[in-house]
């Protein structure tokens, strides 16, 4: 039988939904936490633009309308209505963590994003991920119970020979690929977005959609696989790699979408979907590699670019383009999956005792096309209450059951790694489909 350990929950991703799932799980349950990659290879620490939250009573049916259109109307609604009501409690959450959001005079500062009827946006700077997810870190790094294990990966589940239950994990180390199995009472699958998949993405390209893969391999279910989200703005360098994000709190805050012309073309403030479709058009009609995003025109000039959008700046500069002196070239790039294992309120899959959360995870919010500033809401508030579900009904699984499931693991199977990450690589893509 393969080496095993044994924990009560195991979560396989340290992004903010993985995070916040353990760190809400009872301080009596043994929690590991596994990721791909270093602690900060996670998309959570790539957000820029920042956290939606129900500013007042009054906005309530605005805020829940902004994200159903936004969404082509294919949002779950109790799901939409289960986020909205919860925002409040998480900004709290974070506050009481000591995540620095944007204030002016002891007081809240709202900025808006495209698709959004009013400022209901909190954020800090603009790597407001980067500032949540180091906070929920820091807390997580504070519980003897949690421990967290970096560069292992997750290339199968352990499963019973229905797939009807899961046991926990086989993993894989980094460094010295050895292979080892982790069993728990639940398992949460965090492992976050496809963006590894496509040739020009903003995410991290070891995100391949590995949680999709061995639900695929086990019959979990997935749930509208092709709505994948396209960024309108990602700096143009012609370089290589990861695209760099031009955050849509710069549109929301005034700036334009130009042709070579440098005529605007487009409602900047219209959903991502829409202003993306609108630029490739323009890009065909010009037969150009990119447009221009004039940052000329953001409420307030140069001191709000510098004091909002630093980092943005910073990298604009480091590649040779001075926003304040003329617009900068930028082109749509893969952003965001809002289709993904099927959860539900609760984040339990179609398998017992797997659980889901983040964005790997498809349970309604989105829709066909995410509202801006809506994914790291989501992400920890599910994350939480999949935690309270794992809480109340997670049982220790019966032994001989456990060991069936490992028994019938076969090691030769797991020999091959970059056989079996393009295998899977494959079997994603076929879902995927998305041009």
């Amino acid at each position: 039988m393969m080496n095993t350990e044994r924990y009560d929950v195991l979560v396989i991703g340290a992004g903010v939904a993985g995070l916040n799932c353990a760190l809400n799980l009872p301080r009596g349950k043994r929690v590991l936490v596994v990721c791909k990659g270093g602690i900060r290879e996670s998309d959570s620490f790539l957000a820029q633009g920042g956290i939606c939250v129900l500013r007042d009573e009054n906005d309530f049916d605005g805020y829940f309308e902004d994200t159903m259109r936004a969404g082509h109307y294919e949002n779950n609604p109790d799901t939409v209505r289960c986020m909205i009501e919860n925002s409040r409690d998480t900004i709290s959450d974070l506050v009481g963590m000591g995540v620095r959001f944007a204030r002016e005079n002891g007081e809240f500062v709202y900025t808006r994003e495209g698709a959004h009827s009013r400022p209901r946006i909190l954020f800090h700077e603009d790597c407001t991920g980067r500032e949540i997810t180091s906070h929920v870190l820091k807390e997580a790094r504070t519980r003897e119970n949690i421990e967290i294990r970096t560069h292992t990966s997750m290339i199968d589940l352990i499963c019973d020979e229905g797939n009807t239950r899961c046991f926990g994990a086989v993993m894989r180390e980094g460094g010295t690929g050895r292979v080892y199995a982790v069993t728990a009472d639940a398992t949460v699958l965090a492992t976050g977005g496809v963006g590894g998949l496509f040739r020009h993405s903003t995410n991290f390209p070891l995100l391949t959609g590995d949680g999709l893969a061995v639900c695929l391999k086990h019959g979990v279910a997935l749930e509208h696989p092709d709505y994948v989200q396209i960024h309108p703005t990602t700096l143009y360098t012609g370089k290589p790699g990861r695209k760099f994000l031009i955050s849509e709190s710069v549109r929301g805050e005034g700036a334009k979408l130009l042709n070579a012309k440098g005529e605007r073309f487009v409602d900047e403030l219209q959903p991502r979907d829409v202003v993306a479709q609108a630029i490739f058009a323009e890009m065909k009609k010009e037969g150009s590699k990119c447009v221009r995003l004039d940052m000329r025109t953001v409420d307030g000039g140069a001191d709000t670019l510098r004091r909002h959008f630093p980092g943005i700046v910073k990298k604009c500069a480091e590649e040779g383009f001075d926003v304040f002196s003329r617009p900068i070239p930028v082109v749509p790039a893969q952003h965001y999956f809002m289709g993904g294992i099927k959860s539900d309120l609760l984040g339990r899959t179609t398998m017992k005792d797997l659980y889901a959360v983040g964005e790997t995870c498809c349970n309604g919010v989105h829709g066909k096309n995410r509202l801006a500033s809506n994914s790291l809401l989501e992400a920890l508030i599910f994350a939480k209450r999949a935690a309270g579900d794992i809480a109340e009904h997670a049982e220790r699984a019966d032994e001989a059951q456990t060991r069936a499931a490992l028994n019938a693991l076969n090691e030769n199977d797991y020999r091959k790694p970059r056989a079996l990450a393009r295998k899977y690589k494959k079997a994603v893509r076929r879902e995927v489909r998305h041009e």
